[in-house]
């Protein structure tokens, strides 16, 4: 989709709502959507983590401007690997938040898609009875004690079966709820072997290749499983494991095997839309999302985290739909505290042309007046 279209669709009142038949029945309460009716529709879609001390007045509020501004999709983070924000969930709730945001988003004519984090597990009594879910590095080492980078980034092995099972259970339980219109997977990889290039000097680090310590899962599991496959074990039999491209792609195949096999049936059992934040530099995280059956992709699109100008949302919006095969919507995910309010406009525009559906804003609450006034204007072209 150009960005000339685009604009036109946004100033056709509800962003498009009233010419598709699937975009209104999803924003009805209580209506999830079915993967056959889920079309290209343009949308702006807007990630909302929770926020200590809101009310739902708070809430309301907030998302009014949103939707007046022309965001008509809200992801809203209820599962985190630590607690949930939601009710029925495998971890405890901190605050029924999906059952007041939910609602307040159907009102407004928004889709309402929870958020989830899907392989990071940080919840210490989980991690004190589940030692053996967890992904290991080249080293040796377990997410769960020499988490790589920073201490959240305990994530769980995607070769276990029971960490298959209890993913699959997040999804279920979140999809089972009536007024979910879709299931967002967060964290659906490994840890990244090579951290964007803006983010090294943050960590204090150089990676000019890819270190056994940054390196996922050697664990009992994968490396059986592969041994299963090639006869090799990855971590005593390959002099450099990073060079040998069956067990690279080993490691993408058992990331993609959970999603299509566990996770999707459970999103799609509940007739509910699935979709995933991604990365751009896929091969750094393990993460061969364009073999996914996913219903939409939102890649993050974070050009400051590459030291690359807004072009660089372009370019990859491009690559993503040529690994698709343009068979999927995608939507360009801008890092909003790094765009000026005057650059909104111009950022937007470079997903646009690149041809996404849409574009996604990560966050809610990093958006200004003067964001809001910009996405506006897009309407008003």
């Amino acid at each position: 989709m150009d960005k000339r279209t685009f604009i036109k669709t946004l100033g056709q009142g509800a962003l498009g709502l009233a010419g598709s038949h699937w975009l209104l029945q999803s924003c009805s309460p209580g209506q999830g959507n079915t993967s056959s009716e889920a079309a290209t529709p343009t949308k702006v879609w807007a990630w909302a983590r929770p926020q200590q001390g809101w009310s739902a007045e708070d809430w309301k509020q907030t998302l009014a401007r949103a939707r007046v501004a022309g965001v008509n999709a809200l992801l809203l983070e209820v599962y985190n690997g630590n607690q949930t924000f939601y009710e029925g969930g495998q971890l405890p709730m901190k605050e029924d938040l999906l059952a007041v945001v939910a609602p307040l988003c159907h009102e407004l004519g928004m889709e309402f898609h929870a958020w989830m984090w899907t392989m990071p597990l940080n919840n210490p009594d989980m991690v004190e009875q589940h030692p053996d879910w967890y992904a290991v590095n080249g080293l040796g080492q377990p997410a769960n004690t020499h988490p790589a980078y920073v201490d959240y980034y305990k994530f769980m092995c995607p070769c276990h079966p029971e960490v298959q099972a209890y993913v699959a259970g997040n999804v279920r339980s979140l999809a089972r709820i009536s007024e979910v219109d879709g299931v967002h997977l967060d964290y659906v990889r490994l840890p990244d072997v090579i951290l964007a290039k803006g983010l090294q000097p943050k960590y204090g680090i150089v990676q000019d290749r890819e270190y056994p310590e940054y390196d996922y899962s050697y664990s009992t599991y994968c490396r059986e499983q592969f041994k299963a496959q090639s006869g090799i074990d990855p971590l005593t039999d390959l002099e450099d494991p990073s060079a040998n491209e069956a067990w690279r792609q080993f490691r993408y195949d058992s990331v993609s095997n959970m999603v299509n096999q566990k996770l999707v049936p459970e999103a799609k059992a509940q007739n509910k839309m699935i979709t995933a934040a991604v990365f751009p530099n896929w091969e750094s995280v393990r993460q061969a999302w364009h073999t996914w059956n996913l219903d939409a992709f939102l890649p993050m699109l974070y050009h400051n985290f590459y030291e690359q100008d807004i072009g660089f949302i372009r370019e990859h919006t491009q690559k993503a739909l040529e690994r698709l095969n343009h068979s999927k919507p995608v939507y360009s995910g801008l890092f909003v505290p790094a765009i000026a309010p005057e650059e909104l406009t111009a950022a937007a525009g470079e997903g646009l042309e690149g041809g996404a559906s849409g574009i996604a804003l990560f966050d809610l609450t990093a958006m200004t007046e003067s964001h809001w006034e910009q996405l506006a204007a897009l309407k008003k072209s």
